[in-house]
């Protein structure tokens, strides 16, 4: 075997070399042509002058000219003499390689005859090994179904847990803003709104006070009597805490409408809620107002468990609620899949 190397790296040697000497003899080749056309053209040239000038009407710049055009032509006539010197070497050593190349083809393929005895003795002797390596090799086979099955698995549940909201705490990273407009903005309202209860509260008592310490008649009639500075000061107190809860009713509706409007444009879903646990989902895409989904609540509050309740819709989906819901349990790859219908619908309509 390493004289089959040996002599495999010489024959590509040689090889190499035999292509090397083969692109030369043709640049050389190439190279005499150009000459030889260069040499034609001077010629061409030097008898154009001597058929154009009779012999009285050469000038001495023409002679020099002539001259130097002969010293160039007998240069290029020596470089043709010494180009063919060289492309008859080149030939030769080509040959010479090519010669010495199919020697070592020789001796490679006569080394390879008596290499085949020899491998069919190595064979007898290595079944054995062959059999064990081949049970060995399924072995390792079953034990890599098994490994891509539980693979498969694992990545299923991890698929289902990202789908249900969770994350990997070692990939992904949650920063939480410490000056959160949406938290700063609660615990204001929470702060007003408990201010305002309390400033409430003192003010009925201190109403209560009031009333409890003037006079009543027999048949339950109240004196009149005239209102004091405190009582004004205190309806006027009453009414600005009104004004101030009305004025907070009304941006408390106000941002509702603006978040149902902000997830009915980013979702496709106008939801409402028809009754306690119970929501209405109509998709911006749907053809009929009536084509609606119905959720319901199932676990305690907040958990997030919502079961479908069966509409005339909802039965025209059949294949997306058994693929969704019941194989891959995902509401929002079931919305998203409504959603995709419905637009393909409108789309071919």
């Amino acid at each position: 075997m390493p004289e089959i190397a040996q002599l495999r790296a010489k024959a590509q040697e040689e090889q190499k070399k035999r292509e090397n000497q083969d692109s030369l003899v043709r640049r050389l080749q190439k190279r005499v042509l150009l000459l030889t056309k260069e040499r034609d053209g001077m010629r061409a040239i030097l008898e154009s002058y001597d058929s154009e000038l009779a012999t009285s009407e050469y000038s001495p710049q023409l002679m020099i000219r002539v001259k130097e055009a002969e010293d160039m032509l007998q240069k290029v006539q020596t470089h043709n003499t010494e180009m063919e010197t060289q492309l008859s070497k080149a030939q030769e050593e080509a040959g010479t390689f090519k010669l010495q190349a199919q020697m070592v083809a020789a001796e490679l393929d006569a080394l390879k005859e008596q290499q085949v005895p020899n491998a069919e003795k190595n064979t007898l002797a290595t079944a054995d090994e062959v059999s064990s390596l081949r049970q060995k090799i399924e072995e390792l086979e079953a034990e890599r179904q098994q490994l891509e099955e539980q693979n498969n698995i694992l990545e299923m549940r991890l698929e289902r847990n990202n789908l249900q909201g969770g994350y990997d705490p070692v990939k992904t990273k949650v920063i939480h803003l410490q000056m959160n407009p949406t938290s700063i903005a609660k615990q204001q309202r929470t702060e007003e709104v408990e201010q305002l209860r309390v400033e409430c509260q003192r003010l009925r008592d201190r109403l209560r006070k009031i009333e409890a310490g003037g006079g009543m008649t027999t048949d339950d009639t109240t004196l009149i009597i005239p209102p004091s500075q405190e009582i004004l000061n205190l309806r006027k107190q009453m009414e600005s805490a009104e004004l101030k809860n009305q004025r907070l009713k009304e941006v408390f509706q106000k941002k509702i409408q603006e978040f149902r409007t902000a997830c009915y444009v980013l979702t496709g879903y106008q939801i409402d809620i028809t009754v306690e646990n119970q929501y209405r989902l109509t998709s911006v895409y749907a053809e009929h107002m009536e084509d609606s989904l119905l959720f319901k609540s199932t676990g305690s509050v907040g958990s997030g468990s919502m079961q479908l309740l069966e509409t005339d819709f909802s039965r025209t989906l059949t294949g997306l609620v058994d693929l969704h819901l019941f194989h891959q349990k995902s509401i929002p790859v079931f919305l998203s899949a409504v959603t995709i219908e419905l637009f393909s619908r409108q789309t071919v309509t």
